[in-house]
């Protein structure tokens, strides 16, 4: 199977992106995997699949697929990257993606720089999702002989900091 990509970063995280509007694309997780790897495939952290949008809301779907072939619900980088290709082509400054978590606003100002509207923070350790309750913004991190403070948080995507002793 030939598939026109495109390859994309943000912030460091890399993403191959499908046009799922434009071409026929069946990618189950062995796809998504071997697509991904880096020594056999293309290559990325994660596959962000674009679709058509149900019900008339936003200007596309989205899909993102981690390198082991789990999908999950949203990505911040990867919608700003996605955005980014999306508002070009649409020579827009404003359009709205659809994902498993919601739908994100997306704009872009006169330079050019993309912003993707993640919505409201979630601190709740349900929402990271922790496996017992804790207090997210002081969690204890131990790795080997290194301790760190490190704080949890969902942005639509769980997320995580830490803060290493120098």
């Amino acid at each position: 199977m030939r598939l026109r990509f495109a390859k994309m970063q943000g912030q460091g995280n890399d993403f191959v992106v499908l046009d799922g509007v434009r071409q026929a694309v069946a990618l189950g997780p062995r796809e998504v995997r071997a697509i991904a790897d880096r020594h056999t495939g293309v290559g990325c952290d994660q596959l962000i699949l674009l679709e058509r949008a149900d019900g008339g809301l936003a200007d596309v779907s989205m899909r993102i697929f981690n390198a082991d072939g789990g999908e999950v619900e949203a990505c911040g980088n990867a919608s700003r990257c996605v955005a980014a290709l999306l508002l070009g082509e649409l020579g827009r400054d404003h359009m709205v993606i659809e994902t498993k978590a919601g739908l994100l606003d997306a704009e872009a100002d006169k330079a050019g720089i993309v912003r993707v509207d993640m919505g409201r923070v979630r601190l709740d350790w349900r929402d990271i999702p922790l496996a017992e309750p804790q207090d997210t913004l002081h969690l204890e991190l131990a790795a080997g002989p290194l301790c760190a403070r490190r704080s949890a948080a969902s942005v639509k995507c769980p997320s995580a900091s830490a803060s290493w002793p120098r």
